[in-house]
């Protein structure tokens, strides 16, 4: 695929085959970031382990202390007062059959889905829906739970998942480029620090195979492993 001017401009910047400590990598990221508007901040990692096996699987959350920037647009499914408990807590959707209907039908005007227990056995019926998309709710990733209240707090402030593909990989948003170096270690190291601690002991040798950061329409940058193992010991 031709890449546009600006894309070649930012990739002259970042050397390919070189890979950067943590400092220069997010001292570069401006610099690599093309477009006009604030560019979200992912980090992409390839880890060491086999996903076919349900053992090696690796899924997580963590609340990045400086958020991701972006506004997350929450639905809880709940009745009665745990209803008003995610509606005072700030979710933009609540409610019970009317919103299973209405998902069932194809709207997906939101980010991220709460449940209350007492709600899954229908909630779970939106598996085509939901799935596909990483909108099911997961009592391992405090989704599916009667403290909707924590669940919409952590959401909107800044909480991410994070789970390997078929081939191991994994993509996190860790923030926009405005937030500049600082806040975006900070959230690096926080989401990286959450998947070092979810290693599978099934999972043998290298776990951390190679780390990239990235622009939403720039270049990848490699980042140094080794220091990134040593940082989080």
């Amino acid at each position: 695929m031709k890449k546009g001017k600006k894309y070649n401009a930012a990739k002259e910047k970042v050397e390919t085959d070189k890979v950067y400590a943590i400092d220069d990598c997010l001292d570069l990221v401006p610099e690599a970031a093309p477009a006009a508007f604030d560019e979200t901040v992912d980090l992409s990692g390839r880890l060491g382990v086999n996903p076919k096996h349900p053992e090696q699987m690796v899924r997580g959350s963590v609340v990045l202390p400086n958020g991701t920037g972006r506004k997350t647009r929450v639905l809880v499914f709940a009745k009665g007062e745990k209803e008003a408990e995610a509606t005072e807590a700030g979710a933009d959707f609540v409610g019970s059959d009317e919103l299973l209907a209405k998902v069932r039908g194809g709207w997906l005007g939101f980010d991220a889905v709460v449940a209350t227990p007492d709600m899954m056995g229908e909630v779970g019926k939106l598996g085509k829906v939901l799935g596909p998309r990483g909108l099911m709710p997961n009592p391992k990733l405090g989704t599916v739970t009667f403290d909707v209240a924590k669940a919409v707090s952590d959401l909107k402030a800044g909480k991410v998942e994070f789970r390997v593909d078929k081939a191991g990989n994994i993509h996190v948003p860790i923030g926009k480029v405005s937030f500049g170096k600082d806040k975006l270690k900070e959230n690096l190291l926080c989401l990286m620090d959450a998947v070092v601690k979810a290693k599978p002991s099934a999972s043998k040798g290298v776990y951390l195979k190679s780390l990239n950061i990235s622009t939403t329409m720039g270049p990848g940058i490699k980042l140094d492993t080794s220091e990134m193992r040593s940082l989080l010991k």
